[in-house]
């Protein structure tokens, strides 16, 4: 399947109102309520609102916009059922540990496919561990 790049629509920000004019006010999204807010009627010098209309074809959802399809990977298993042929882009699940995460990347590097989020946060590799040690015994000497 061919990602269709430029048929994606760019939506504009939502923001909260006068966000960008006092410090107070955060640049984020909250659905207006008061009774005389002129977001909620609809003035258009406020802005657009999020609604239905807004949302891409379904064809052109769940592509990295590098045009590979995104797939969550959380065990190795998975990585199994994919072919190598697609246009594919993998994304580790982050329940995923330090170990398996090493061993996915791995063999998805020896299958072809790009891994969006390669780095391991914590890994308890034996180079690490013996360096640590080697500078703690010269510290305490």
């Amino acid at each position: 399947m061919i990602k269709r790049c430029y048929d994606m629509r760019k939506h504009p920000k939502f923001n909260v109102p006068n966000s960008d004019r006092k410090k107070r006010v955060k640049d984020r999204w909250r659905k207006p309520r008061g009774i005389d807010n002129k977001k909620r009627v609809g003035k258009k010098i406020m802005g657009a609102s999020p609604n239905v209309g807004w949302r891409s074809a379904r064809d052109d959802r769940g592509f990295h916009p590098s045009g590979a399809k995104e797939v969550l990977i959380r065990s190795i298993k998975d990585l199994e059922s994919l072919q190598k042929g697609d246009k594919i882009a993998l994304r580790i699940a982050a329940a995923v540990g330090a170990k398996k995460k090493s061993a996915i990347v791995e063999k998805a590097k020896a299958m072809g496919f790009a891994v969006l989020n390669p780095n391991v946060s914590n890994p308890k590799s034996s180079t690490t561990t013996a360096e640590s040690k080697s500078n703690s015994e010269s510290k305490s000497n």
